[in-house]
């Protein structure tokens, strides 16, 4: 067996700030996108098993044009929004999530998500999610994940610099977001990359904050662009 006496009991990174990404991170909606993008499929002759393993992280624009010219494309993307607003009141929260969230101050953090601001506000009021002063969606960008654009956004909108920010992802489309960007990234969950995160955690209960100075321990705001943040990752 092998000695495990000194190995760090956590992994510390300090961050100005931390960005999330919501489904598979913060919230799970997976069944439910599931549901959402089977019944599109089938009422606009598309092959579902083909899309499934294309949508993870990614704008469903970015999916759907692939396959659809105007003016279908325009009333697919409606249509698939409405059944999903339909289903986002069944939306949970992943374990460790509101606690995670709730711990941090309050603008260091933000959700940088691939889903239309509607979208996104039903998700996280059905899972209980606190929602952020600061927040990125697909309506907010241009080029979605796996470009950058849309966690420099994040990061630029917390007055932080992305190579001092802290992405938390799950799928590898996001990841690569966070990383053309400059950050460093954390996998969320246990679906494989084809390249190593700078941690991984089973979920967010395995993550922690701690204030970087005394002074920022009794606010839950940090002042200062520079000001600084300790996620603590505890090993699995």
């Amino acid at each position: 067996m092998p000695d495990r006496s000194n190995q760090p009991e956590f992994v510390e990174l300090e961050a100005e700030a931390v960005l999330f990404d919501n489904d598979g991170v913060l919230v799970d909606s997976h069944d439910l996108v599931e549901v959402a993008w089977t019944k599109l499929a089938q009422e606009f002759s598309l092959d579902v098993e083909t899309l499934l393993a294309q949508i993870a992280g990614v704008r469903a624009i970015d999916t759907l044009v692939q396959y659809l010219e105007q003016p279908s494309l325009d009333r697919a993307i409606a249509h698939l929004e409405q059944i999903e607003m339909e289903l986002a009141p069944q939306t949970k929260s992943l374990h460790g999530a509101v606690q995670f969230l709730n711990s941090l101050p309050t603008n260091r953090w933000s959700i940088v998500t691939s889903a239309s601001r509607r979208l996104a506000l039903a998700r996280w009021s059905g899972a209980g999610i606190p929602i952020p002063t600061n927040t990125v969606t697909a309506d907010d960008v241009t080029r979605g994940k796996p470009d950058p654009e849309p966690f420099i956004a994040g990061a630029h909108m917390l007055r932080a610099q992305i190579e001092h920010c802290l992405v938390f992802e799950d799928s590898e489309s996001g990841a690569r977001a966070g990383l053309a960007a400059g950050a460093r990234v954390i996998a969320v969950g246990d679906t494989p990359w084809s390249f190593e995160p700078a941690a991984r955690v089973p979920d967010l209960s395995f993550v922690s904050y701690h204030p970087a100075n005394k002074a920022a321990r009794a606010s839950k705001e940090t002042s200062g662009a520079n000001a600084r943040l300790v996620i603590q990752i505890q090993p699995t």
